[in-house]
C-alpha cells in the first residue's frame, strides 16, 4: 500500500508548501469533475485522505512515527480454528504513535479490553493511527478547490457543486453517491481560503459524526484583471488627447462602472489607486485597492481625414519617441 507522501508524490521531508502544491496539482487532475478516469473518485479519496493528515502537523508527526514503527506481521501469529482466527498477543509490546506502551507487560497485562481495540472481535480501523480509539469517531474531512469568477469575490454568489460523496451502507461498505450542494460564497472572500461544509467529507465510524468538506477558494483566469490577496489590477485603454489633455471616463471594475478621472500629461503604464475598490474587506481585513493601468490606443489612419491629422502631427510637432533612450 502506497504511503500518504507516495500517494501525493512529494518526499518525506517536503515542506508544507511542497505538499499543498502537490494535493492542488493532483486535484486538478483527479478530480471527477474534470477528469476521465473511471478510477478518479478512488483516486480523489485517497489523495483527500493523505493530504489531511500531511497537513496537520500532529498528525503528520503521528503518521511519521508509525511509518518509522511499523506494526508486525500478524498473519505469522495466526491460527484459524473453526474459522475464526486466534492472535497470540504475547508475542508482541505494541506501541503508540507517542511511544507510549500498554502497561509494560504487553497485551497479557490486566485491564486492557481486546475488543475495544479490535472492535467487535474484527480488525477493523487497525494500524491506521485510530487502533487505540473507542466508541463513535469522527470521519475524515474532505479537501477540494473551488473556482469562482471575481465578480463572486466582489457581490458574494451562491453556487451549485455537484459531487460524489462517500457513503456507508447497512453492511458497512463505503459507496460514492452522487449529490448536489448550494454553496454559498460570502462577500469578500479571497484566493487561497476555505469554506467549510459540515458533515459533507468521510462517513464517521461506529455511529460518529461525519466529516467536513473544505473548499479551497481559486479564481478563474481572467486576462483582464491580475490579484494580490485583496489588490486588483487592470488596464485602462485611453485615447491620445485623454491622455495628454486629461478626461473623466467611465470604467467597467468588477465592483461596478466608476467615474475616473485622468490626469494631463498622462503616459502609457502610468497606474491609478482607486482606494477600497478592490476585493471587499472581510471580517477585520480591509478592502483592497483597484489599480488601473493606462494604455494609450492610438486611432486608426483609415480614412482620408484620419491620415491627415497624423501628417500634421508629423509636420507640426517636434516629437521623437526615441529621444534619449
Amino acid at each position: 500500500m502506497a504511503t500518504h507522501y507516495e500517494t501525493l508524490g512529494v518526499s518525506r521531508s517536503a515542506s508544507d508548501d511542497e505538499i499543498k502544491k502537490a494535493f492542488r496539482k493532483l486535484t486538478r487532475q483527479y478530480h471527477p469533475d474534470v477528469s476521465k478516469d473511471q478510477d478518479a473518485p478512488i483516486k480523489m479519496a485517497e489523495i483527500n485522505a493523505a493530504y489531511d493528515v500531511l497537513k496537520d502537523p500532529e498528525k503528520r508527526q503521528a503518521y511519521d512515527y508509525e511509518l518509522d514503527h511499523p506494526q508486525p506481521d500478524m498473519s505469522q501469529f495466526t491460527r484459524q480454528r473453526g474459522g475464526q482466527t486466534d492472535f497470540d498477543f504475547n508475542q508482541f509490546n505494541f506501541r503508540d504513535a507517542g511511544g507510549t506502551g500498554f502497561g509494560g507487560g504487553g497485551f497479557a497485562s490486566g485491564g486492557f479490553n481486546f475488543e475495544d481495540l479490535f472492535g467487535n472481535g474484527g480488525m477493523g480501523g487497525f494500524g491506521g493511527g485510530r487502533s487505540r480509539q473507542t466508541g463513535p469517531q469522527r470521519g475524515e474531512d474532505q479537501h477540494a478547490v473551488l473556482t469562482i469568477d471575481l465578480h463572486a469575490a466582489y457581490e458574494g454568489a451562491t453556487r451549485q457543486l455537484a459531487l460524489q460523496v462517500p457513503q456507508v451502507d447497512a453492511q458497512g461498505h463505503m459507496t460514492l453517491q452522487n449529490k448536489t450542494l448550494n454553496v454559498k460564497i460570502p462577500k469578500g472572500i479571497k484566493a487561497g481560503q476555505s469554506i467549510r461544509l459540515a458533515g459533507q467529507g468521510l462517513p464517521g465510524r461506529q455511529g460518529g459524526p461525519s466529516g467536513d468538506l473544505l473548499l479551497e477558494i481559486q479564481f478563474e483566469n481572467d486576462a483582464r484583471y491580475q490579484v494580490s490577496e485583496r489588490d486588483v489590477t487592470m488596464s485602462l485603454p485611453v485615447a491620445p488627447w485623454e491622455a495628454m489633455l486629461g478626461a473623466t471616463v467611465a470604467v467597467d471594475t468588477p465592483g461596478g462602472t466608476v467615474e475616473v478621472k485622468v490626469p494631463a500629461d498622462s503616459q502609457a503604464g502610468r497606474k491609478l489607486r482607486l482606494s477600497g475598490r478592490g476585493i471587499p474587506g472581510s471580517g477585520n481585513q480591509a478592502a483592497g485597492h483597484l489599480y488601473l493601468v493606462l494604455q494609450v490606443v492610438l486611432p486608426p489612419a483609415d480614412r482620408p481625414e484620419a491620415r491627415q491629422l497624423y501628417e500634421q502631427m508629423r509636420d507640426q510637432l517636434a516629437f521623437n519617441p526615441r529621444q534619449g533612450r
